[in-house]
């Protein structure tokens, strides 16, 4: 007789292993549904688990779990930005911001749901985690431009692209994903070095840097 192959031994999730599967959970159905539309019944069905195991894990509901999936979210959208200094910072944004809208179209629903604060989970809490991700942005991109010490004309202007890069990315989910994620990218690109040259009239810290960049592209 041929013998049986053995059943796979069933193995506990820990406590840290059971949230992020539950987190995962919550964070695929987010990326294609609104918030408000996600159930605590959908997330557990989604994570084959009972819906008192997701009360468990997450007593204050929907609204907690919502929170801490968004923070998982953030976390990886900061990583987008998080680039090796190597290269031409140009060549460099290029690659962050691929990764950024790579997020962008698989989490479409869920991060437009998020940027326009439209959901009804939104709350202070939720407001400063996005906020968050727009700062450590700026942040990696100042230590990219290599300025220890930047003046307001040149934080003013990075923070104003970022916000750019949003907005731009919530216009192109509702144009279809249009144009060609490749040439939005090199357009943003362009437009970074086109606010930079509007300031450089302005801000001599500012003209330093868009002439090296300039000579980069």
């Amino acid at each position: 007789m041929t013998p049986q192959a053995a059943t796979p031994a069933y193995r506990r999730l820990s406590v840290e292993e059971r949230r992020n599967q539950l987190l995962d959970a919550a964070l695929a159905l987010f990326a294609h549904r609104a918030p408000e539309e996600v159930t605590l019944d959908d997330v557990a069905e989604q994570a084959g688990v009972s819906r008192p195991l997701v009360y468990r894990y997450f007593p204050g509901g929907k609204q907690q779990l919502y929170e801490a999936a968004l923070r998982s979210a953030a976390d990886e959208l900061r990583l987008c930005f998080d680039e090796p200094r190597e290269g031409p910072l140009l060549t460099r944004l290029s690659r962050a911001l691929d990764r950024y809208l790579a997020f962008v179209d698989g989490h479409d629903t869920g991060f437009s749901a998020l940027l326009r604060g439209g959901s009804v989970a939104a709350t202070s809490r939720t407001t400063a985690i996005v906020d968050g991700v727009r700062r450590a942005a700026a942040e990696h991109i100042m230590r990219h431009l290599d300025v220890a010490d930047p003046g307001p004309r040149l934080r003013m202007t990075v923070r104003m692209w970022i916000t750019a890069v949003e907005a731009a990315s919530l216009i192109w989910l509702d144009e279809g994903k249009q144009p060609p994620v490749d040439e939005l990218r090199d357009w943003l690109v362009e437009q970074f070095l086109a606010v930079l040259s509007v300031t450089a009239r302005r801000d001599p810290q500012t003209a330093a840097l868009a002439g090296t960049l300039a000579a980069d592209a």
